[in-house]
């Protein structure tokens, strides 16, 4: 197929593939790391646990906050959805307890300013990355798959192509590592036309399970076996698996563009027969 829309991750998109924001929470506590060592020297004991322990949550909130940065990101690509966890709330109410907590026991600031510190940390927070979405993004179930099981089928699918991607980050062949990008990509594809329309779940969803499986299993298998022994045959049998297997998603790919049927279920056991005499499946 030689027009292949560019494939869009469904749920676990790299933090590379986004912008930097949260990163600055990163930053801003390195200021108590000279404030624990000057409290060390003045023998304040409490100064040292505060400021070493502010500094740790501090951290821990912009773990959070960036987690729940990829969270969104995630779900503002998706045209469908669960609400993700609320990671950036959990950041906000760390960073406001930990500054009230510095202002109060650090800084011997008196506790209705201490609280003040801490309101204006979450406000902060809130201003410059919002919190988490909580809207769900609804689908309608189609043709007797509900909802739940369409959205599952996707983060499964989803889970088996980044699966195959690791896989292919150990195999040392620059075409066997192209092929199996390419297989990836189409794969991507496909779930975004199911996103698109979930109608296309009734026919893609035996596909998803004998094909997209089967390509994980494959190139698991290989990626293990062609570090221990350097065989031709071995590195041919997987390539003409490959070939295989990238013909029948591209195909399958052109038929839910199509909304063409015809004959799929026939050429799926064909596959699956292959896969098996191959000793993939």
């Amino acid at each position: 197929m030689d027009q292949l829309r560019k494939p869009k991750r469904f749920v676990a998109d790299t933090l590379h593939r986004y912008s930097p924001r949260g990163l600055l929470l990163y930053f801003l506590p390195m200021a108590l790391i000279p404030a624990t060592f000057i409290a060390l020297g003045k023998g304040y004991l409490l100064g040292v646990i505060v400021n070493a322990v502010g500094f740790a949550l501090y951290m821990l909130a912009a773990w959070y906050l960036r987690k729940g940065l990829q969270a969104e990101h995630v779900y503002e690509k998706s045209r469908i959805a669960r609400p993700p966890k609320p990671l950036k709330m959990t950041a906000a109410i760390i960073a406001a307890l930990t500054t009230g907590m510095i202002a109060w026991l650090g800084a011997g600031r008196p506790l209705p300013i201490a609280l003040l510190f801490a309101g204006g940390a979450f406000l902060g927070m809130y201003l410059s990355y919002g919190f988490d979405p909580r809207k769900e993004k609804n689908i309608v179930a189609a043709h007797g798959y509900s909802r739940d099981e369409i959205l599952q089928t996707l983060e499964d699918s989803s889970r088996i192509i980044r699966g195959i991607e690791q896989a292919n980050n150990r195999i040392r062949n620059a075409e066997l590592n192209r092929r199996i990008e390419r297989i990836c990509e189409i794969a991507d594809s496909i779930l975004a036309e199911i996103e698109t329309d979930p109608r296309d779940i009734r026919r893609a969803r035996k596909f998803l399970n004998v094909y997209l499986d089967g390509a994980r299993q494959v190139t698991e298998g290989y990626a293990k076996t062609h570090q221990q022994t350097q065989s031709e045959e071995l590195e041919q049998n997987f390539r003409n698996v490959l070939e295989t297997i990238e013909s029948a998603f591209q195909e399958q790919h052109q038929k839910l563009l199509e909304e063409d049927v015809f004959d799929l279920d026939v050429k799926i056991e064909v596959l699956a027969t292959q896969l098996k005499r191959e000793g993939i499946l």
